[in-house]
């Protein structure tokens, strides 16, 4: 084995030793600890995740329940705004291990994807270091309250092809973030909470490039299919029963690359 084999298969080794990984903090750590080039990232997926039992790693808690069985909780108590930031960090926990799951799924593209998405489990991973600090402040810790396991359903409903995966993890479900956070980043300074205001600012405005990441990857596939992404876009969202909730944030969703006609209708 020459060395760029032997360095892609380490990287590969500990990008799934990441993905099974149970402990959130082990996990973040195991993910920010990773040194990434394009020149020793490749085709990744050599493990058979779809028959590994320990995909993805998560522990035991959060309870996971049908999503209309989360309970909602305002944001005028502090138990409330515990409650929002866990569901937040729900969302960054699973985004990690989507990400991971991104680089070690798909086998034969170009080495910039591997690298995008690995940077991207960083920022995840980060993102929901921030999340358990506030949470840890607040009196509360990651699996205090009940959550849902929609984002790796979705993860698993596409995980036979990546253009489907680029079309329906990063540009619809991500992209609701960019939607929604705004308002709670409002209501937040609103009630007197400017530090998780200013987390969720920081997480906004980073996953506009994850958002575009897969923007990018998405086209990417379509143009090498010769696919027109906007129509099959369109199409994928029949296909999948899907429907993009408005109001959009048209700003942030420009910088990460919608085009107006994929959002008509």
């Amino acid at each position: 084995m020459c060395a760029a084999d032997w360095a892609e298969a380490s990287v590969s080794r500990a990008l799934f030793e990441a993905l099974c990984e149970v402990d959130p903090a082990r996990k973040c750590a195991m993910v920010s600890a990773l040194q990434i080039s394009d020149d020793v990232v490749g085709e990744t997926a050599d493990v058979e995740l779809a028959r590994d039992p320990r995909i993805p790693g998560r522990p035991v808690r959060p309870e996971l329940v049908n999503p209309r069985d989360v309970a909602f909780r305002g944001l005028g108590t502090a138990e409330g705004r515990a409650a929002m930031v866990h569901a937040v960090a729900h969302i960054e926990f699973n985004a990690v291990n989507l990400a991971l799951d991104a680089t070690l799924r798909f086998p034969g593209l170009p080495a910039g994807y591997y690298a995008d998405w690995i940077s991207v489990a960083q920022d995840e991973a980060r993102h929901f270091a921030m999340l358990s600090d506030r949470l840890a402040q607040l009196g509360y810790a990651y699996g205090d309250f009940s959550a849902h396991n929609g984002l790796w359903e979705a993860a698993e409903k596409t995980a036979h092809d990546p253009l489907v995966r680029m079309a329906l993890v990063p540009r619809v479900l991500e992209a609701r973030g960019l939607d929604v956070t705004p308002n709670m980043i409002r209501r937040l300074k609103e009630v007197g909470d400017p530090a998780t205001a200013a987390i969720l600012g920081v997480i906004l405005e980073e996953e506009v490039r994850h958002v575009a990441i897969g923007t990018h990857w998405y086209r990417y596939l379509c143009n090498s299919r010769g696919v027109d992404p906007v129509a099959r876009f369109r199409e994928l969202l029949v296909e999948h029963r899907v429907r993009l909730q408005r109001p959009f944030n048209t700003e942030a969703r420009a910088r990460a690359g919608f085009d107006a006609a994929e959002l008509a209708g």
